[in-house]
């Protein structure tokens, strides 16, 4: 049986043994806790959260790029168009050629152009 390559997650019964062993070494290395009271927070500052901005402001005019739009769509259309294919020709070359009777009995072989 192959093992699985996955790490097996902690269970909450483990997590919270060692979560109680980290406590419990920390206060025995002269660590205190703190009460907070309920409605305290950590912040600095207590600085209201940034308001996202509404539709309250006027339409703002926008640039046109038709034209700039148009030349990139020319310059891809150039980079597609297909170039012509370059036929290879085939240099002239001898060739066997059999010369048959009336039969087709083979009578002789000729290089031909």
């Amino acid at each position: 049986m192959r093992s699985s390559h996955f790490k097996k997650a902690p269970s909450k019964q483990e997590q919270r043994r060692a979560l109680e062993h980290q406590v419990a070494s920390f206060l025995s290395k002269g660590g205190l806790i703190e009460q907070v009271k309920p409605g305290e927070t950590g912040l600095d500052n207590r600085k209201p959260p940034l308001r996202t901005p509404l539709f309250d402001q006027p339409k703002a005019d926008r640039t046109p790029l038709l034209d700039v739009v148009k030349e990139l769509d020319a310059r891809r259309a150039n980079r597609l168009k297909r170039k012509p294919v370059v036929k290879r020709t085939r240099k002239p070359t001898q060739r066997k050629k059999v010369i048959y009777d009336d039969f087709g009995e083979a009578l002789r072989t000729v290089w031909s152009d």
